[in-house]
This record gives C-alpha cells, structure tokens and sequence, in this order.
C-alpha cells in the first residue's frame, strides 16, 4: 500500500481543505477564547453563556426532543425521497419566522415594551404555515402527480407513486396543524394571562387613589367588577 505524501503547499486561508486539515486546531483555539474570557471580570459574564447551561434543562428536554424529532424526520424524508429542492425552500421559510421570533425576544430581553415584535411575528407565523400547505400541494399533489414516470424505481431514485406523496402530504400537513395547535393554545394562554393581571392593576389603582374617584374611574371600576359576576348593575 502506498504512502500519500502530504502536499507541500499550503491551502488557502478559510478554504474547505483548510478548515479540513485545521479543524482540530481551530476548535482548541476557540475553547481556549472563552477560556481566557472566564478569567477576567469584564468578559467573565459574556464567555460564562457558551461554557453553562442557560436552561432547566428538566421547562425544555421534551419539549426540544419532539421538535428535534420532527425536524430530523423531515430533513431526513425530504433528502432520501429526493425532495431536497422543496425542503430547502419549506426550511427557509420556517427558519426566517424563527429567526424573526428570536430577534423580537432579543429586543423584549432588552426592554419589555418592544411588543410590535412578536405581533408581526405571529402574523408572519400563521402566513408561512398556510404558504408551506399551499407550496407543498403544489409541488407534491399537482406537480409530482402529473409527471410521466410513475413507476417506484430504488436503483434512479425515483419515489413518485401515489402512496408516497400522501404519505409526504400526511405528513407535511399534520405537522403544521400541530404547530398552530400549540401555537394557538400560546396565544390563548398569553390571552388569559394579560386579563387576569389587568383587572388587578385597575383595582389596585382605584384603592390607592385619594379623594373621590371621577366619575370615568367608577364607571371603570364598575366594569371590571361586572366582567367577574361579583355585584350586579344598579
């Protein structure tokens, strides 16, 4: 067996055989970054987030493996039934709503009135679940349906008969009807949360006031007493 012998050029910086060659050394000297960071006060609180967990891990274990699942079985379906042209697209769309969602919680972290975030994300959420339905129809129960070769071929890779794309279909549609389940259930459940603390707010600012109320706070007070079924109008 013959020996290769190591080439005596260098690769280019940042090419794909020098990351190869140099991935070892790469990964060492980025552990060895956020281990300098820990030893000064100043970036101490910034290196600290890559080197520890940042959450209980007992809110979010499930949770991430049903949707690590999820995405691993349709990147994984899209790959071997060559469908890799419409997954790319299907996971372009989801990501850049996530990406959207994660950007409005940055700015939320950053100051708790930034609310216009989520309200465009939640607009764009619904409107890219409906846009993932349409496209995958489309291209699956239209396109593919009349395409000349119908025939299960292994050997070209050729996976367009009927059972396949309903199973894609089942498959691509029941995963987005489970997203705006859990979507909608969030919503309602944010819903609940900010009216119940409301009432609270209103009640304890008309205890605190001084004086006689006007009469815009009685008829609010009213109100708020009203919606809880606790004295009935005069």
């Amino acid at each position: 067996m013959a020996i290769r012998k190591k080439s005596s050029k260098n690769p280019p910086v940042l090419s794909h055989e020098f990351i190869v060659q140099n991935h070892a050394d790469i990964v060492s000297c980025v552990a060895m970054v956020f281990l300098l960071g820990l030893m000064f006060e100043i970036t101490a609180k910034a290196a600290v987030i890559f080197v520890t967990l940042q959450y209980n891990v007992t809110e979010d274990i499930p949770r991430q493996l049903v949707y690590i699942g999820l995405y691993l079985f349709h990147i994984a379906g899209a790959y071997l039934l060559n469908l890799t042209r419409l997954g790319l697209v299907l996971l372009v769309l989801h990501y850049f709503v996530e990406f959207l969602f994660h950007i409005s919680r940055l700015f939320y972290f950053s100051d708790e009135k930034y609310q216009k975030g989520f309200s465009l994300w939640a607009g764009l959420f619904v409107f890219g679940r409906l846009l993932t339905l349409i496209l995958s129809v489309l291209t699956v129960g239209f396109g593919l349906a009349r395409a000349e070769n119908q025939d299960l071929n292994l050997s070209t890779g050729n996976f367009n008969i009927l059972g396949i794309r309903i199973i894609v279909l089942s498959s691509i549609c029941g995963t987005q009807a489970f997203m705006m389940w859990k979507f909608i259930n969030f919503q309602l459940r944010r819903w609940r949360e900010h009216s119940s603390s409301q009432p609270q707010s209103l009640k304890k600012k008309f205890v605190t006031t001084k004086g006689r109320p006007s009469k815009k706070e009685r008829g609010l007070y009213c109100k708020v007493f009203l919606s809880e079924d606790r004295v009935k109008p005069i």
